[in-house]
């Protein structure tokens, strides 16, 4: 393999690395400002509060769909390298 070849590759798996730490970090950041908004909300207004836990569990569940399919696209791509 020629060097070219090899440094191509490596940049590959060292951008995906950094693409799964960068989603991992997003996810990180979003379930907390989720969850630091809905207590919150639950403490301006007690009577709603089951109504924001079922709000805040779908957010947050859709946040982290959103990072596991951005860390398989890292995987797929370092994968390829």
């Amino acid at each position: 393999m020629s060097f070219a070849l090899l440094l191509d590759m490596s940049f590959a798996v060292m951008g995906a690395g950094v693409g799964a730490g960068l989603a991992a970090i997003g996810a990180g950041i979003g379930i907390g400002r989720i969850g630091g908004s809905a207590m919150e909300a639950m403490a301006r207004q007690p009577e709603a509060a089951n109504r924001l836990q079922t709000t805040m569990l779908i957010i947050a569940a859709l946040v982290e769909v959103a990072a596991l399919f951005a860390l398989v696209i890292c995987f797929i791509i370092s994968g390829k390298a």
